[in-house]
Formats: C-alpha cells, structure tokens, sequence
C-alpha cells in the first residue's frame, strides 16, 4: 500500500531459504499452529493465494501489476494494518473524558518456562489474575468498579520468550452501588498509578500462584524436558513457594495525557506481532541479522544476529493456541446485559462537577483511518499520477489439506 516502504527483507524470505532445514530438524516438536504460520506466512501476497490485476487509471500510462491476497494470519507482520485500523477505529467509541493509565503485568521468567508448555491456561491464568487483582485493590483503595482492557504479548526485543500484559486503565470507577463515578485520586510526586502498585504486585502474585496449584491439583498441567520432575507434588510446591517469596513486576507506565492520546496509544500495542519486517537488516549465510531496542541501556538500537534456525524457533515460541483471545474486557468495558457500562460511566460522568473532566477533542475517524491503513487506491509507481484500479479477479489453485509433516507442502 502506497504510504510505507517496501521492507528490504521478510520473515516469509527466511522460512522460502532455511524452513526446509528448520522442519527436518524441529518438525515433529512443532504444533499445528506453528507450522500453519509456517505456511500462512510463506504464502501471503503470492500467487497461491489469488489475487486480483490491477492498472493504471491513466490513459498515458496503463501500467498493470498483479495485487495477491494476504493470508490475514495474525503472527503475520504484513497483515496486522487492516485490522489494526478497524480494531481501533471501533474503541473510539469507548473513550471516556478522564486521564488514561498504561499497567504492564510480567510473569516470572520460570513460569514463562511452563507457560510454554501450557500456553491456553497458563496465559489465562495470567489474564485472570491480572484482572482480579486491579478489581480487588480498586474495590478496597478506590471503593469503585473498574473497567479496563488488556492485551497479550509475549515477547522481547531479541524474540526471546517474555509473556507480559499491557492493561490501559481510565482513571476511576463507578461505585460499589452503582449510583457515581469515583474519580482517580490526584497522584502524588513520583507516582504514575492511582493505585498502590506495590499492592497490587502482591495482589498478582497470589492470585496466580493460588490458580496454578488449583490447575496442578486438577491434573491439568504438562511437564516436559527439564520441567518434568515438578509433576511430583513434593517437588511442585517447593517451586511454587520459591515464586511466594519473590516480588512480582508490575509497572505502572507515565500516565497517558487524555483520550487523544489514548487513540494514538492503543494502536501500538493491539495487533503487534513479535517482530516487523521493518526492523530485518540481512538475511545470508543462513543467518538473519536484525534491530532491536535495549531498555537496559537508554533504549539504545543494537543489531542481532541469529542462525536462521534460531530466528525461526524464536519466532515460533510466540505463536498463540488457535482461537485463543489476546485482547480481553473488563468491567465496565465488557460486554453486559441491560445498559452497557461504558453507557452507565457516561451517564454518570455527565453529572459530575465540569471541573473534574477533561476535554474530549472531536474524534476524526477519516485521520485515524488514515494513518494506520492508507486509504483509497494506490498510486502508481509508474507515472506517479493515476492510481491503480482492479480490472481482474486472480484465482488461487485449489486448496488441499497439508501433510503433517513434509516441509515441501508446508512451505511451498
């Protein structure tokens, strides 16, 4: 789409060069959803999956270039735009007139360990206790009922594995009775939360932890590899009391400026993938360099270099089960019967005092649109006047079901 530039490599160039040697090798170890990004990756905006021709609107130029369809793949770096834009142009309507938080909620690195092998509950678990501690402290320190939505990665900046929740909280609540809007106490010097994190890190810590042993206790976990001797009770809650004892990070991120800047926010963090194909500096000699931000040292840029095998094994690790939900509601952003709790927060919030709300600036659907998926027909890159129109429809061969297995149907 005209607006961003061609990448100069991508991760679909990886898996055409090196999958083959990488599924001889970690094939039998990888799940289905692994292996259908493999494959959807591969594919996407090819021939194999159709397309359409299109030309050029101007008469001097008629310049023709096929357009193939994308696989629409969510681990796909080439895909996330469009629904992107959609995702965030439907929370325009959500956005309330008071302060926005950002809170980001990390697990353990010996619980990411497990959570590899148990991604469903483990990073269930995680949202679930996420969740219940912000309504728990908010209940106790605010006395009102929060709403709040929160998305999943679990990445860092070398891919290594590094589950974690981005949860944006309005500032306030509706009350215990329902009858008000609790407003966010004002935050005092060198604090950025209206709740005491602290607290809430510890509030976290337990209600994970009191979930895992319940799972544990229902023979619900897997243990494989060096986690297998924690399937003995014995050896198990030994593990668990040393994750008891240790501070769990929860940190609360400078607070967002207002709804505004909230819009501009939610777009970075919805439908990122692990790694962008921007950010590929090399792809030879069966390894992959790339760009990543170290926050340990003033979020400096420094550059990677992996074995191709590595690269893909570390992209694979952030693969989600199939149909498993990364963005999740809470309170009064979710889903009720009767009126709605963003419907119940405004109507509460209009009969707040004026001096206590911030101005909401008048949403412009057309800019936000715009901004993260270019709208209208591309440009042609041949004249640089006309624009290019679909004149033809590109069928894809027809689908037949892959083989458990043989890296030449996975990714061919």
């Amino acid at each position: 789409m005209s607006g961003w530039p061609r990448p100069a490599h991508e991760i679909a160039d990886v898996i055409r060069l090196y999958g083959h040697g990488f599924l001889a090798t970690w094939g039998p170890r990888l799940s289905l959803a692994q292996k259908l990004v493999l494959r959807a990756l591969v594919r996407c905006r090819t021939a194999a999956l159709g397309g359409h021709l299109e030309r050029c609107d101007n008469p001097a130029c008629s310049h023709q270039r096929p357009a193939y369809n994308s696989c629409r793949n969510r681990h796909c770096p080439k895909c996330g735009g469009p629904a992107q834009a959609r995702w965030v142009q439907a929370q325009l309507d959500r956005l309330l007139p008071v302060p926005y938080f950002h809170v980001v909620f990390t697990l353990p690195g010996g619980l990411a360990e497990l959570a590899l092998q148990n991604p469903r509950l483990l990073y269930g678990l995680l949202f679930g206790a996420a969740a219940g501690a912000l309504r728990s402290v908010a209940e106790r320190h605010l006395g009102a009922r929060l709403g709040f939505f929160a998305v999943l990665h679990t990445w860092g900046q070398t891919l290594a594995h590094h589950p974690h929740l981005h949860v944006v909280v309005p500032g306030g609540g509706v009350s215990v009775n329902g009858k008000a809007w609790v407003h966010a106490r004002r935050l005092s010097d060198g604090k950025r939360f209206f709740l005491p994190v602290p607290v809430l890190g510890a509030r976290f810590r337990r209600l994970f932890l009191e979930g895992l042993i319940e799972l544990f206790r229902d023979g619900r976990l897997e243990f494989h590899g060096p986690l297998r001797d924690l399937a003995r009770p014995a050896h198990f809650r030994r593990w668990v009391r040393g994750f008891a004892v240790r501070d769990w990070v929860v940190n609360a991120q400078a607070p967002l400026a207002g709804p505004a800047q909230v819009v501009q926010y939610l777009g970075r963090y919805t439908h990122r993938v692990a790694i962008s194909n921007h950010r590929l500096l090399g792809i030879d000699h069966g390894s992959v360099t790339f760009s990543w931000k170290d926050y340990r040292d003033g979020a400096q840029r420094k550059t990677l270099c992996l074995e191709a095998g590595e690269f893909l094994r570390r992209f694979l690790l952030h693969v989600l089960p199939r149909g498993f939900v990364r963005i999740r509601y809470f309170g009064f952003f979710a889903n009720c019967r009767g009126e709605s709790g963003i419907q119940q927060a405004r109507r509460l919030l209009e009969v707040a005092p004026a001096h206590l709300l911030l101005p909401v600036p008048p949403a412009r659907p057309e800019t936000l649109t715009r901004r993260l998926l270019p709208a209208g027909p591309d440009l042609c890159p041949v004249c640089r006047r006309g624009h290019m129109i679909r004149i033809e429809l590109l069928p894809g061969p027809a689908r037949s079901p892959p083989g458990p297995l043989d890296s030449r149907i996975w990714i061919s």
